[in-house]
């Protein structure tokens, strides 16, 4: 941008791009009505033109609670991350705003930007600080954390997941955004790997965010992105993905729907970096129809998504069946919504016997 460029008339026409290891992204969110949570979101990438387009990627699959376990229910329970794994910002700014930003170094403005998250765009406005740190280095700060609200982007349901997972009460759904982006003016050696194009393979067919949305400027690492895990990780895991509610199947068949694929994708992606694991999956029901027909069924379905699984090459010895039919209700079975938790299929996970 024209207006960060200083006295280079070289570095003018320069794209600038995100420094991801000096660039913070934070939010808070509250609890109990009284407590206080600050998270983080590590991998950030993003880049600003010169002539004003903005775009920063964020990469949902890094959000850092401090806990593994809060990790892995943000990442599956309340983003969906094998469905939507980042989340982006726009904006369009106006470089000759700040054609005075080199001699004063510090500047305060309003900016209009769109959030896309969760499939969904909101318009925001932001009260900036863009600070001159260097000719080529320039801070966008916040003035005063962002609210935003769950429910525009359809989120209120799993916030209620969350609720039950972490057995809490009262989770305010209303997140507060901080930020501090640090651009650099030509910055070099950065890698075009797209944040959402390495996150997007582990989320298979079904994948809600087109590669055309991602802005390509660095390598991702986040926890989800290791090699292997540890027995501990692998078991939050089994226990969170449990929870999705994501795996579907046609009305009183075995046959998994197509909508099933992002989530069996991320189960199968955690079967193959728990290889000194056993995973039982098991079935369930709710309680309509007969006792038999219901554990009948509940098996055929647990026998169905480990099909998928030794499909892919995972041995059978790796994988264990059961179906409880309704004899393990999480729910009154009073409700269709109850009804529909009771329907479902949860993973654990045991050392294999040598």
């Amino acid at each position: 941008m024209q207006g960060f460029a200083a006295s280079s008339s070289s570095a003018a026409d320069t794209d600038w791009t995100l420094d991801p290891a000096s660039s913070v992204l934070t939010y808070q969110s509250v609890k109990k009505n009284t407590v206080i949570e600050t998270n983080q979101i590590r991998n950030l990438e993003g880049t600003l033109s010169a002539q004003g387009d903005a775009k920063v990627v964020f990469d949902l699959n890094s959000v850092d609670t401090g806990v593994d376990l809060r990790n892995v229910r943000m990442r599956f329970l309340f983003f969906e991350t094998y469905k939507f794994p980042v989340a982006t910002v726009t904006a369009k700014v106006d470089p000759a705003a700040f054609a005075d930003l080199p001699s004063k170094r510090r500047m305060t403005t309003k900016i209009p930007f769109v959030l896309n998250l969760h499939g969904v765009d909101k318009e925001y406005q932001a009260e900036l600080i863009v600070t001159m740190i260097t000719d080529t280095s320039v801070s966008i700060a916040s003035k005063s954390p962002v609210a935003v609200r769950v429910e525009d982007f359809g989120l209120l349901p799993n916030v209620e997941k969350l609720q039950v997972a972490a057995n809490v009460t009262n989770i305010v759904p209303i997140a507060s955004v901080s930020f501090d982006f640090i651009f650099n003016n030509g910055q070099a050696g950065v890698s075009p790997t797209p944040v959402a194009s390495v996150a997007a393979e582990g989320a298979g067919e079904g994948n809600a965010v087109p590669a055309s949305t991602i802005a390509a400027v660095g390598p991702v690492k986040t926890d989800e992105s290791k090699q292997a895990y540890t027995d501990e990780e692998c078991v939050n895991r089994f226990d969170v993905l449990s929870r999705t509610g994501a795996i579907y199947f046609r009305r009183g068949s075995a046959r998994l729907d197509p909508e099933s694929r992002p989530v069996l994708a991320t189960v199968l992606d955690v079967v193959a970096k728990c290889p000194n694991l056993k995973v039982e999956i098991s079935g369930h029901t709710d309680a309509d129809g007969s006792v038999e027909e219901n554990r009948t069924l509940s098996l055929r379905r647990a026998t169905a998504v480990a099909g998928y699984i030794q499909d892919a090459g995972v041995p059978s010895a790796r994988i264990a069946t059961a179906g409880y039919g309704e004899d393990r209700p999480i729910a009154a079975n009073d409700s269709e919504k109850n009804k529909a938790l009771n329907r479902r299929i949860e993973f654990s996970a045991s050392s294999l016997v040598q």
